[in-house]
C-alpha cells in the first residue's frame, strides 16, 4: 500500500478551474439530452458510444435522473428540474403498478430519482412513491438469515443469496424510517448490513460478489461471483460497491468497526489500481493488461471515500481524500467524455458485463458509457465542488 501512495502522489491533481471545466462540460451533455430522454429514459448502457431510449425498465434508470438533478442543483434551471419532475411520476407508476420490480435495486432507482425529488423539492409523488419502494424492498428482507434477498421469488432456493451491490439500497431504508418514524426499515437494514459483513470479505479484504445463505439454518453457505473474472476474484465494481456502501451505513448507524472495515476494503481497491489509476474490470487484471477497465468502479469509490472522509482521523482522510482526487483527475484525464458528438455518455470505459470463463456473463457494454458511471462521476464531482447533501 505504501508504494501505491507513492506512485499515487506523483500523479497530478484537481484543481477548481478543471473541476468546473469538466462539470460544465458534463451538464452541457445532459442539457443536450433531455429532448430525447426526458419521455424516455437512457438504457443502462451505451452502443458506439450513445444511448438508446428505453421505459423505464431495468434497475439502472434511476441515475438517469439522478443526473438530471446534479445538473439541476449545479444550474438552478427549470429545465433540468422539470425533467426531473416528469421522471418522477413514471417512477410512481412503476412501483404501483409492480413493473420490473423483483429485485433489491429500490435504492439505484428511487433514491436518486425519488428522495432527491422529495429532498430537493418536497414533492408529494416523490416521497409516496419512494416509500412503495422502501415498502417493496423491505418485503424481500428474509428473517432466516437477516438479510435481504438480491434477485429471484423471495424464498426461492437457487436465488437465497445476497450481493454487495445492496449495500448502496440500504439508504433508501434508513431514509424511510427518518420520515415515518418507523424503526422497522432501518433495523432490516442494518440486520442486511451485518449479515453482509461477515461473509463477503476475505481475508485479504477483497470481496466476493455473492453469498448464498443456507435456507436451513439461516447462516452463510458459499460466496461465488456473477460478474467477476471468477469466484475468488475481486471484481472491481463490487470493491466500489463495498467502499461506498460501508460509508453510507456508517453515517446512518456509526458502528465502529465499520471506520476499520472501510479502510480495509478501500486500500484493497486502491492497491490493485494500475498505474493509470483506472481500474480493469477486476482485479486480476494489472497495467499492460488487455481486458477492458471499468471506470465506474473508479468513480463509485471515489464518492465512498469523499463520504467517509468527515469520519476519520484527520490523517487517514488525507490520505484517501489525496488518493480520491488523484483518482478523479485520472478519470477526467482518461475517461471523461466532453464531446457531444462523439458519445452523449459522460464516462468513457466502462464495462457493464464482461464474458470469462468462470462467471455466466455475456459480453455488454463493454467499452461503453453506464447510467451509473455516469452519475457516480457528476456527484464525485459535484461532492468536490460544494457541500452537497446526498440523495442516499
Amino acid at each position: 500500500m505504501a508504494q501505491t501512495m507513492k506512485r499515487i502522489r506523483q500523479y497530478p491533481g484537481t484543481d477548481a478551474e478543471k473541476r468546473k471545466k469538466y462539470m460544465d462540460a458534463a451538464t452541457e451533455i445532459v442539457r443536450s439530452n433531455l429532448p430525447e430522454f426526458t419521455e424516455f429514459f437512457e438504457s443502462s448502457n451505451s452502443e458506439g458510444g450513445f444511448y438508446l431510449l428505453t421505459e423505464n425498465v431495468e434497475w439502472t434508470t434511476g441515475f438517469w435522473t439522478g443526473v438530471i438533478w446534479l445538473a439541476y442543483e449545479y444550474t438552478g434551471e427549470a429545465c433540468f428540474k422539470e425533467a426531473a419532475e416528469s421522471q418522477v411520476e413514471s417512477f410512481l407508476k412503476r412501483i404501483r403498478e409492480k413493473i420490473d420490480v423483483n429485485h433489491h435495486d429500490m435504492g439505484f432507482l428511487y433514491s436518486l430519482s425519488c428522495v432527491a425529488a422529495y429532498k430537493l423539492t418536497g414533492s408529494s409523488h416523490a416521497r409516496e412513491a419512494a416509500l412503495l419502494a422502501a415498502d417493496h424492498l423491505a418485503g424481500r428482507y428474509r428473517e432466516n438469515g437477516r438479510f435481504i434477498q438480491a434477485w429471484g421469488n423471495v424464498n426461492e432456493p437457487s436465488e437465497y443469496r445476497l450481493i454487495i451491490d445492496c449495500l448502496l439500497n440500504l439508504p433508501l431504508l434508513y431514509w424511510a424510517s427518518e420520515v415515518t418514524g418507523n424503526p422497522d426499515y432501518a433495523n432490516k437494514a442494518e440486520n442486511h448490513i451485518r449479515t453482509a459483513m461477515k461473509c463477503v470479505m476475505r481475508p485479504d479484504c477483497s470481496t466476493y460478489h455473492t453469498y448464498f445463505i443456507n435456507t436451513v439454518t439461516g447462516k452463510p453457505d458459499h460466496g461465488v461471483t456473477h460478474q467477476g473474472n471468477r469466484d475468488g476474484s475481486a471484481w472491481a465494481r463490487g470493491q466500489a460497491w463495498g467502499v461506498y456502501g460501508i460509508a453510507l451505513s456508517y453515517r446512518y448507524l456509526k458502528i465502529p468497526e465499520y471506520l476499520d472495515l472501510f479502510c480495509q476494503v478501500t486500500d484493497y481497491f486502491i492497491a490493485h489500481l494500475p498505474e493509470d489509476l483506472v481500474p480493469y474490470w477486476d482485479f486480476d487484471f494489472d497495467t499492460g493488461s488487455t481486458e477492458p477497465r471499468d471506470s465506474s468502479a473508479s468513480a463509485i469509490a471515489i464518492c465512498g471515500i469523499l463520504e467517509m472522509s468527515s469520519y476519520l482521523d484527520k490523517a487517514k482522510a488525507e490520505k484517501y481524500l489525496t488518493a480520491a482526487d488523484k483518482m478523479l483527475c485520472a478519470l477526467m484525464d482518461h475517461c471523461a467524455n466532453t464531446d457531444k458528438t462523439r458519445s452523449n455518455g459522460l464516462l468513457l470505459h466502462g464495462t457493464y458485463a464482461r464474458d470469462s470463463a468462470y462467471n455466466t456473463c455475456i459480453n455488454r457494454g463493454v467499452d461503453e458509457c453506464s447510467t451509473w458511471g455516469d452519475y457516480f462521476y457528476m456527484e464525485a464531482l459535484t461532492r468536490r465542488m460544494k457541500d452537497w447533501k446526498p440523495y442516499w
